[in-house]
């Protein structure tokens, strides 16, 4: 094994690693009285800084050096947790991330994190961190502050961007300064921030926008901005406003991007704050009696109940996994999908034959494929739970910095989906929750002058239904306001008055993916209607799927993302109908049936039958899809098959059932257009190709 080998490893344990250490530290922000939580802490934090020491990387193993004194002391009972111990913690697995990053990078590993370093040290000595840090950041300079944290951006910033300019957006990085002998700074950048307001979105600014309100800033800012607008354009249009001295706008593709904020983070890891502690509040020595900290803004809760760690801290079962690289397990999928037809294919030669050895060996051969196919499908599926876990750290760090109480409750985080959309995503979900965060959830006073519970529930759930997994985001926020999104849509030109008039709620809220489409009332560092929503309906379309939103004015929001589940091999039910054959998954079919066309009803102007002592709605495929070589208004009797999305039902006729098989899903092609109700094709044994049908998009 040489050394990459080594690399790859360490690289996947350290992340593994990094992400139980978060796990349990939002966990014991929840009990910090729980000592067993502190044991595990404190063995993975042990493990991590082993394993760093011995590849060579000494910046990391000496930060976790530091955390295990810190633990060392709690887990002693020397020392209790507190607030500003979770928030230095918390900002040194921060740190050791950033790290890891970089080795996966190329890099050696190397930060300056002399600041989180002293923190921590200054707890152990029982003093509380943060005086002489914000001491020393005082002096800096204000035009070189301004520039670090003006390119400092946080992941969900930075693939905005990127994905604004993947989508054809035009980035800029935008840096104003006004004139000297301006009187009234904050209003010339008002009048900026307005203008810019109109043509485009801003993604980040520095000072922030509240700063700049209150004219906490000298006579300079700087910000990130998306538009359709160049260069010159915007400069332009800055320069107008009246007591400007100078606009330097710089356009960003992805690589001046990646190198703009690369740079930005090797400046400032040598700023890196300290937490903030109270002044009026003394230190708390180690070893000494403290109060129990404040309940946490979030709590992260999942449906089936964490394992409590040992008490005594016992040593953990052995790891029976192995490390596959995907693109192996995406060769060895191929390969079965090209014996399965060929199984199919001998199946009827079997048949057609019939001599009995044949058979036997051909019924033999089903078995162990039927069994093979099986291991080789779960060998790719991923629990949605290596994205979710990250979720409730995101949420407690925003609902924080947004001086909000919030609860994350997490169901379904055991639904499987295919890797490869699992890869996909983690982007659009982590805008939709910060959306959730920053403009569902209502603050503090605004809830409990709404009656509402102080503490708001953003629920994250994942489930199953026929052939595509869903994931919905519902909050008890104050909801989508119909009348605000719908007066700005005509202001933006995107449609008229009549338009919205004609349009039902859940319409008008789809109007939040317009492209460029903001609801905002101010410019927000953590999300915003426009930009983000967009990338997010792209990125979803992309995947096969679709996202929708239904809302409640003064009740909350729920984001409802449908994906397929992209498995290369299913059990379908194929149907002629005509001159053409289809297939139609089993994980969608409630049963099949024959009725008698005098059954058939129209209600409403849609045709139902009884089904079940109630009423279906019932479609023809012959219709759907103008098949030729079929007249079934003669036929007294017809096929029906039953078909479901949810609690939904709905019947599909059909002309005759060929029966169940395993089908190899293949794509329809980048050349053809997507075509609703079909979700892609098969090779039968007989070398026909038969289309996919998508029972989700019959049923709305």
């Amino acid at each position: 094994m040489d050394m990459n080998q080594y690399l790859s490893m360490f690289i996947d344990e350290s992340n593994d690693h990094l992400q139980s250490l978060n796990e349990n530290m939002l966990e014991l922000e929840n009990n910090p009285e729980d000592i067993a939580i502190v044991q595990v802490i404190f063995r993975s934090a042990h493990t991590l800084k082993g394993m760093a020491a011995t590849m060579g990387f000494e910046d990391l193993a000496s930060l976790t050096h530091q955390m295990e004194n810190v633990l060392d002391l709690v887990r002693n009972e020397k020392l209790k947790m507190q607030d500003y111990i979770f928030d230095t913690l918390f900002k040194s697995l921060d740190a050791l991330q950033s790290m890891v990053q970089d080795i996966m990078e190329g890099g050696e590993g190397k930060a300056d994190v002399t600041s989180i370093v002293d923190n921590l040290q200054a707890i152990v000595r029982g003093e509380k961190p943060g005086a002489a840090a914000a001491a020393s950041s005082a002096g800096a300079s204000s035009a070189e502050s301004t520039l670090k944290a003006a390119l400092e951006l946080d992941e969900f910033q930075q693939s905005i961007l990127e994905q604004s300019i993947g989508e054809g957006h035009k980035a800029h990085y935008i840096e104003v300064s006004i004139r000297e002998d301006c009187q009234l700074k904050a209003v010339r950048a008002y009048m900026v921030f307005d203008l810019l307001e109109r043509f485009g979105e801003v993604i980040k600014s520095y000072p922030t926008v509240q700063d700049i309100e209150q004219e906490k800033f000298d006579k300079s800012f700087s910000l990130y901005y998306i538009t359709q607008k160049d260069a010159d354009d915007l400069q332009g249009m800055i320069m107008n406003v009246s007591e400007i001295g100078s606009a330097v706008v710089t356009p960003l593709d992805k690589e001046s991007l990646v190198q703009l904020t690369s740079s930005a983070s090797s400046q400032a890891a040598a700023t890196v704050e300290a937490p903030e502690a109270p002044a009026a509040e003394a230190a708390q020595p180690a070893g000494a009696a403290a109060s129990k900290p404040a309940a946490a803004p979030v709590q992260a809760s999942k449906e089936a109940p964490a394992k409590k760690p040992a008490a005594g801290g016992g040593t953990p079962a052995p790891s029976r996994t192995i490390r596959v690289d995907i693109e192996r397990l995406d060769v060895l999928m191929n390969l079965f999908s090209e014996l399965l037809i060929d199984r199919v294919r001998l199946e009827q030669l079997a048949g057609e034959i019939k001599r009995n050895d044949l058979t036997e060996t051909v019924e033999h051969m089903t078995r162990v494929s039927a069994d093979l196919q099986n291991v080789v499908l779960k060998l790719r599926m991923v629990p949605v739970d290596t994205v979710f876990n990250r979720f409730p750290r995101m949420v407690r760090d925003l609902a924080k910095s947004l001086n909000k109480k919030i609860d994350l409750v997490i169901t379904g985080a055991e639904t499987e989906l295919d890797r490869t959309v699992i890869d996909e995503i983690g982007d659009p979900l982590v805008h939709l929750l910060r959306n959730a965060v920053d403009h569902g959830v209502e603050t503090i006073e605004e809830r409990v002058a709404s009656g509402k519970q102080e503490t708001g529930t953003i629920h994250l759930k994942a489930f199953h239904s026929g052939n595509h997994v869903f994931i919905e985001i519902t909050d008890d926020g104050h909801g989508i306001d119909r009348e605000r999104v719908a007066a700005k849509a005509i202001k933006n030109g995107i449609l008229t008055q009549e338009q919205a008039n004609a349009m039902s709620d859940d319409e008008v809220a789809l109007l939040l993916f317009a492209p460029g489409f903001s609801t905002a009332e101010k410019i927000s560092d953590i999300s915003g209607r426009g930009v983000g929503l967009d990338v997010v309906k792209s990125k979803i379309e992309s995947l096969g799927g679709t996202v929708l939103v239904t809302s409640t004015l003064g009740q909350g929001s729920k984001f409802s993302v449908q994906l397929p589940l992209t498995l290369s091999i299913i059990s379908a039910m194929l149907i002629k109908t005509g001159d053409e054959k289809y297939a139609i998954p089993l994980s969608s079919i409630v049963e099949t049936g024959l009725i008698k066309r005098s059954q058939i009803r129209e209600v409403h102007g849609y045709k139902m039958i009884p089904y079940r002592n109630s009423n279906i709605p019932i479609m023809s495929l012959k219709q759907i899809f103008d098949i030729p070589g079929f007249d079934e208004e003669n036929e007294e009797e017809t096929e029906i098959v039953v078909i479901r999305k949810g609690d939904r039902v709905a019947a599909l006729t059909v002309e005759e059932f060929i029966g169940q098989s395993e089908i190899v899903i293949k794509n329809l092609g980048k050349y053809l257009p997507s075509v609703e109700g079909v979700a892609g094709g098969t090779i039968l044994g007989d070398g026909q190709v038969a289309l996919i049908i998508d029972p989700n998009a019959f049923i709305k």
